[in-house]
């Protein structure tokens, strides 16, 4: 597995790397391919804060965890992509029967007590999507009081989402075909 580490805000020692890479390593056994792990290291606050993000093919897996310790937070955070492995086991078997870059005979069962229950939609809803700019769909969004507002670019011509992140800010999902 390749992890690519990245710090904001946060001094990144030769230690921390290292533990970093081989906490990630220990999931490698989970890929059939190479598969890169991104990493952030940041400071949110005075905590110390983790996020991986793996990118399978078809399959994402992501971690996010603040812990005064960056150690602790390294290892509640690849815990946490385990479980989420496990967790999902049986939908990624069905769902990625075909891809080649997943060993699913490596990732443990779920527990009994984590077992959930199918996940159904109990809501669909149709919008019309109307042609503007992220900074309309910004306001479109806040007038409404949502959490996000799906819109159709005008600069791309493209569907594109806009949401709400932490601390008054937005953030902006643009499609790729």
């Amino acid at each position: 597995m390749k992890v690519q580490i990245s710090s904001k805000n946060y001094p990144m020692s030769e230690k921390l790397s290292t533990y970093i890479e081989k906490k990630l390593g220990k999931l490698d056994k989970y890929f059939n391919e190479d598969v890169t792990a991104n990493v952030v290291v940041s400071k949110l606050r005075e905590t110390p804060k983790f996020e991986a993000t793996i990118n399978a093919k078809q399959a994402v897996f992501r971690a996010e965890m603040a812990n005064d310790s960056i150690y602790d937070a390294v290892d509640m955070a690849t815990d946490k992509l385990a479980n989420q492995m496990s967790k999902l086991k049986g939908k990624l078997e069905a769902r990625y029967k075909e891809n080649k870059a997943l060993k699913l005979e490596f990732v443990p069962e779920p527990d009994e007590d984590e077992f959930e229950e199918e996940m159904t939609i109990v809501r669909r809803k149709q919008v019309e999507l109307a042609p503007m700019v992220a900074e309309e769909a910004v306001l479109q969004m806040e007038m409404l009081g949502h959490d996000f507002f799906v819109f159709l670019d005008m600069d791309t011509n493209d569907v594109s989402v806009v949401y709400k992140r932490k601390g008054n800010a937005y953030g902006l999902i643009e499609t790729k075909r």
